[in-house]
């Protein structure tokens, strides 16, 4: 197959690949995304997911944000698909310097991959908005009352970035240097619809920009190389 061929070609002949990915990355290991026809927007609840998961329902609705957000966001018995370890593989192998991710799951780490800029944070790390005391995600899920509680009695916020929320500093700091300082960046799994995550794309200025997605994206144009196939599928298949 040409594409793949040109991709195997675009890495072999890299010294540093930057791999930015969303939502469909993970969804090959069954995790809903929000925009696609089977994603979180096309299912029905009493708000939508976007209302759901803000800053401002989080604070007035808290029993019902976490009931969406217990039954929809945790994931814990996911497993990493064939992005997750490859890129984790070619990390190992010096080719690619960096994962930036749009996703929550903490599947990179799993994986293996160690350099990951979470940009949406991670259901992984949960702090008491009260006292600060950390807890882990399977701690959330399997919390017995609606709203999840540390033992200071303060009600358990997931670092996880919420509509209205900004994103953090450093972690966009960390995104922007390592896509600045890439030969070769690919785009995968996600629409590029959400800033200003989307927007870090702008500071690639090296070689071969790769676009891998089902579905278009707003940088296809400025594409190097686009295939529109399965990431796992396209991923799994180079050799490091």
């Amino acid at each position: 197959m040409e594409d793949s061929r040109k991709l195997q070609e675009i890495i072999d002949g890299a010294g540093s690949v930057v791999f930015f990915g969303g939502a469909g990355v993970s969804t090959e290991s069954g995790i809903p995304d929000f925009r696609s026809v089977d994603g979180l927007y096309h299912q029905k609840y009493d708000y939508p997911p976007e209302t759901i998961l803000s800053h401002t329902f989080f604070v007035r609705n808290t029993r019902e944000f976490y009931r969406f957000y217990r039954d929809k966001m945790l994931c814990l018995d996911v497993q990493p698909n064939a992005t997750h370890k490859k890129l984790a593989e070619m990390e190992q192998k010096g080719k690619l310097k960096a994962v930036v991710t749009q996703n929550i799951d903490g599947l990179h780490q799993l994986a293996g991959s160690k350099k990951v800029m979470e940009l949406h944070g991670s259901i992984h790390r949960n702090y008491c908005q009260r006292c600060g005391k950390s807890y882990d995600a399977r701690y959330m899920l399997e919390y017995e009352g609606e709203i999840p509680l540390c033992e200071c009695g303060g009600v358990i916020k997931p670092d996880v970035v919420l509509y209205e929320e900004g994103l953090d500093q450093k972690t966009i700091q960390d995104s922007i240097y390592y896509i600045s300082h890439a030969d070769v960046l690919i785009i995968g799994g996600t629409s590029l619809a959400v800033y200003p995550a989307a927007g870090l794309i702008d500071y690639f200025k090296g070689d071969h920009l790769v676009v891998i997605n089902k579905s278009p994206t707003p940088r296809d144009r400025f594409a190097d190389l686009l295939i529109s196939d399965s990431i796992g599928k396209v991923l799994g298949a180079v050799q490091v």
